[in-house]
């Protein structure tokens, strides 16, 4: 999986499975990325590189653009200046339609909040991303049943999200984002609303799935020790973004 580019080329469709593989090293580059939002500066000339299977804690104070970056790169928020690689392609101009396509073959998404749906069973939910692209309901379950067991939670798969706790709400949400089996795994702030023992053991299976699965990870985190636990350290503050010790 890792060393190969997983966006087609542009001359492709990207509405479509079909490919050409060349190799990269990098999941993601940021070359000059400008962001303002209502006449205010919220990245500036940002220079970023990701390497494939590296995970990056991104820290900075409230309010300095750490979830603007991670929008950016999910593609849910697009920059007014610069370019934005994913996989070794140029995304920057992709359409609405491609971006969503983008998002849900190649991308997960972990948030604070866990963005369940509580009228779903655990199972259903983590189906979700594959019922939007189509997939048959029977392969789209027997999948999610297998990421619920990666993360720890066989037997809760007809459990709704109101009778789960924090820790198995978030490692439904991870086997959600993990379901299409993404290149790239984008968590903003994944412990923020857990007890520190969760949250350890949360960090723990993050790490653990990049580790057995080769996925990048780029985590937004207040949490110190959380960062420390990472390969590296991206610092957002007064609009730019710097590796820090």
């Amino acid at each position: 999986m890792n060393g190969e580019s997983w966006i087609s080329c542009p001359v492709c469709d990207l509405l479509t499975r079909q490919t050409v593989v060349v190799p990269v090293s990098e999941s993601v580059q940021l070359v000059g990325i400008v962001r303002d939002l209502g006449g205010r500066s919220i990245l500036r000339d940002v220079f970023l590189t990701i390497p494939n299977g590296q995970t990056c804690a991104i820290i900075g104070p409230s309010g300095a653009g750490k979830s603007t970056l991670l929008n950016l790169i999910g593609l849910l928020d697009r920059p007014c200046q610069g370019r934005l690689l994913l996989g070794g392609e140029d995304v920057t101009d992709a359409s609405a339609a491609q971006r969503a396509v983008l998002r849900n073959r190649h991308l997960g998404f972990v948030f604070q909040s866990f963005n369940l749906l509580p009228r779903l069973c655990a199972l259903d939910n983590v189906a979700l991303p594959l019922s939007y692209r189509g997939v048959p309901a029977s392969v789209a379950k027997a999948a999610a049943a297998q990421q619920m067991r990666s993360v720890g939670l066989q037997g809760y798969e007809a459990q709704r999200p109101a009778t789960l706790s924090g820790g198995q709400r978030q490692r439904v949400a991870i086997a959600r984002a993990l379901v299409t089996e993404p290149r790239l795994l984008l968590a903003d702030e994944p412990t923020g609303n857990l007890d520190g023992d969760t949250a350890a053991d949360i960090l723990h299976l993050l790490l653990t799935l990049n580790r057995e699965r080769g996925v990048t990870l780029l985590m937004v985190t207040h949490d110190a020790q959380i960062a420390r636990a990472l390969d590296r350290r991206i610092e957002v503050s007064g609009g730019r973004v710097a590796d820090v010790a």
